[in-house]
């Protein structure tokens, strides 16, 4: 299948905002990307930015951020696979990693939102003009800037904005508009000669004057974003005709090879992100002539948002990674996306080969505890027969239970638990070799601890029960078991 105007430049997004790779590891990342036939990354650095002077306080104290070398070396080393790299720079909606911080809280729109940026406020958008010096201007080979603003949520409920609104004929796309076209025009003025790109999502209930009145033709390229895997092909076309019918004539699409799923999802569904990739296949089919596609941004998003727990890791991704590039050249996926492919193929074999990926190890033992994880007899443990019959909370609040029972739990929740820390110990121990030892920390304790809380808690019980139950000189040799 042809694929007319998506054969564009193909970028693969690096959201940094959760589970920063180590320097080395991510240069290894880049190369990869070159040899899968990337034409560029969008890199989203959040809180991972070396930002400095009163700007210092944005860095990460999770994570120690890359310092100017590290992202210096990121461009060294996509410049030498070919590579273009894109800064992305949030500067309304998803401002959590910048409005979080206490000194920051009265530029938000409304006090309990982190996310929305208040647009009235002088000092915010100053704020904002100096976040994007930073970056710029450590991005010296860039051509292109991202300028985020999507998911502007709540904007219009502040205090200030609702006096705004109070005019007769304002509106909250107004509102957005006008700190938007600030914002890029700012860039434009300090930047000439830099392209600007723009989330689209804030534009999609505007109509047609008001798209072309709206002071961004010309100013910047919308990259219209969907990631379900049954995207509705009739829909999109429209949308992407009234954005160029109304003179935004530069326009991206962008997809998505990893978090798109779940926000709590550990291992990557292939098959989900190929079919995203079908669909988006489909959409530049239908498109009529005239109406110009720079090429999809492959986005691979680490949380749903600065706040939200860790999803998929990039070892577990690039197969689907891999399988969405070749999708997106080929207009198909040969290999079989259905399963967990641990290995990617080779763009320059005529034979289908595969080659092992950086991080294939981590991706195996992931894959293996989640399976343990995810398991009947771990996930319901609490639901089996001899809980809800002999170890209900009711028995064991009363210290009626049948030492029998308890036992035969207790040796079944330290089995489990014995396994699960067996392969925790495991995955630990190849994390922290490709990211910081905090991400491997924050992972077990966002997916690993919720799930094995309850087995923990019947096994205290059974301790407890035993000791009450059972004469010390058998208990202790019970409990110690």
């Amino acid at each position: 299948m042809a694929l007319p105007d998506l054969q564009g430049k193909k970028l693969v997004h690096l959201d940094l905002k959760g589970a920063p790779p180590r320097i080395d590891y991510l240069h290894k990342l880049i190369g990869l990307f070159s040899g899968l036939g990337a034409d560029g990354i969008l890199v989203e650095y959040e809180d991972m930015f070396p930002y400095e002077g009163e700007l210092k306080v944005l860095q990460s104290t999770q994570h120690s951020p890359y310092s100017r070398e590290e992202v210096l070396s990121i461009q060294e080393v996509a410049k030498s696979q070919g590579l273009e790299v894109i800064p992305l720079v949030q500067t309304f909606g998803h401002m959590e990693f910048v409005l979080k911080h206490k000194s920051l809280w009265g530029l938000r729109e409304v006090g309990h939102c982190l996310g929305t940026l208040n647009p009235h406020r002088e000092e915010g958008v100053r704020l904002v003009e100096e976040m994007l010096r930073q970056v710029v201007e450590l991005h010296p080979g860039s051509t292109s800037l991202h300028i985020g603003a999507d998911e502007v949520y709540l904007l219009g409920e502040g205090e200030e904005s609702r006096s705004w609104l109070s005019t007769p004929g304002r509106t909250v796309q107004q509102l957005f508009l006008s700190h938007v076209t600030r914002v890029a025009k700012g860039v434009r003025e300090a930047w000439p000669n830099l392209n600007m790109i723009m989330w689209d999502d804030m534009l999609r209930g505007m109509d047609h004057d008001t798209l072309k009145g709206s002071g961004l033709v010309g100013l910047v390229q919308l990259m219209l974003w969907d990631y379900n895997p049954t995207l509705d092909v009739k829909n999109t076309v429209y949308l992407l005709e009234r954005y160029s019918g109304a003179g935004l004539s530069e326009l991206w699409a962008a997809s998505a090879f990893k978090g798109s799923t779940n926000v709590h999802t550990c291992v990557t569904s292939t098959q989900r992100h190929v079919d995203n990739h079908l669909q988006w296949l489909q959409v530049a089919a239908a498109l009529p002539e005239g109406i110009h596609m720079l090429g999809i941004a492959l986005t691979g998003w680490q949380r749903y948002d600065h706040l939200s727990v860790l999803c998929e890791l990039l070892p577990l991704a690039l197969p689907s990674l891999a399988s969405s590039l070749q999708t997106l050249t080929h207009g198909d996926c040969v290999f079989h996306p259905k399963s967990v492919c641990l290995s990617v193929p080779c763009p320059s074999s005529t034979t289908g080969d595969s080659v092992l990926f950086p991080g294939r190890r981590l991706a195996e033992l992931v894959v293996e505890l989640t399976a343990i994880l995810q398991s009947e007899e771990l996930r319901h443990f609490e639901d089996n027969m001899f809980v809800r019959g002999w170890f209900t909370p009711y028995h064991r609040q009363r210290k009626i239970v049948s030492p029998l029972i308890a036992q035969q739990l207790q040796s079944q929740a330290m089995t489990l638990l014995a396994l699960v820390e067996q392969r925790v110990a495991m995955v630990k121990k190849e994390m922290v070799r490709l990211y910081p030892a905090s991400t491997a920390q924050e992972w077990v304790e966002q997916h690993v601890s919720p799930v094995v809380a309850p087995l923990q808690r019947v096994l205290e019980d059974t301790r407890a029960s035993l000791l009450e139950m059972v004469p010390q000189n058998v208990s202790a040799s019970m409990v110690g078991q």
